[in-house]
């Protein structure tokens, strides 16, 4: 790869690590390619932001391809993780911390299968307050942050498959596929206030978005490593 293929565009795909912002990922690559290349300035850009405690694909597009960044947003996602019933967070996920604890004992294999069906299809769905949408100029986060609480619209989104990979106690593993919009973190929430209990989503990955597949993705290390090659 040379100067000028950065230039006139690439998707990569990038295995984005826990703990890892979409910004923080696209940072380090472009700073990579501008050092690598002597390049004074380069357009980089992700499609898709996964939150910092999720893990797996994401496309980052370079010079020309960050023209494309919707066409690959709007297209349909899966991911693979893990519910854990009985308790809920501010957050939806394990950003913050529980506060608020449910009974499970009802809770059997048979009533989560049955409880999944209401959620594949159209569903309207709430995004979470610990959001990255934004309200009167602010994102919901920062509200949330502050301590500040404001009505969020509910949208519509289709989850066209949901089912349960594996049940272990309290917590179940699960596989979804999804458009564009649908957050896993308030899938998590509504089910547990479906199931007359609560969630929160523990483990979250993507695993595909279109055609693209976290198995054809590389680790940050993997690609800088592969400049070195170019």
């Amino acid at each position: 790869m040379t100067a000028e293929d950065y230039k006139n565009g690439q998707v990569l795909l990038i295995d984005k690590p826990l703990e890892w912002t979409s910004f923080q990922v696209v940072n380090k690559l472009r700073w990579h390619i501008r050092k690598r290349f002597d390049i004074k300035k380069i357009k980089v850009g992700h499609a898709g932001t996964l939150d910092p405690l999720a893990t797996g694909l994401l496309i980052i597009c370079t010079g020309k391809q960050t023209k494309s960044i919707e066409t690959y947003q709007g297209q349909i996602k899966e991911y693979t993780g893990e519910f854990t019933l009985g308790s809920t967070t501010p957050s939806y996920d394990l950003e913050t911390e529980i506060n608020e604890t449910f009974p499970t004992d009802h809770i059997t294999p048979e009533l989560i299968n049955e409880t999944l069906t209401q959620f594949i299809g159209e569903i309207d769905q709430k995004p979470p307050i610990f959001s990255a949408i934004k309200k009167d100029g602010k994102r919901l986060y920062e509200l949330a942050r502050q301590g500040k609480t404001t009505e969020i619209k509910s949208r519509k989104v289709t989850v066209s498959e949901f089912e349960i990979t594996k049940i272990n106690g309290n917590k179940f593993e699960f596989r979804v596929v999804c458009s564009k919009g649908t957050y896993i973190r308030s899938l998590a929430n509504d089910f547990g206030k479906a199931l007359n209990s609560g969630a929160h989503l523990s483990v979250l990955r993507r695993t595909k978005i279109g055609d693209f597949s976290v198995e054809n993705a590389v680790s940050i290390d993997g690609f800088i490593e592969s400049l070195k090659e170019d």
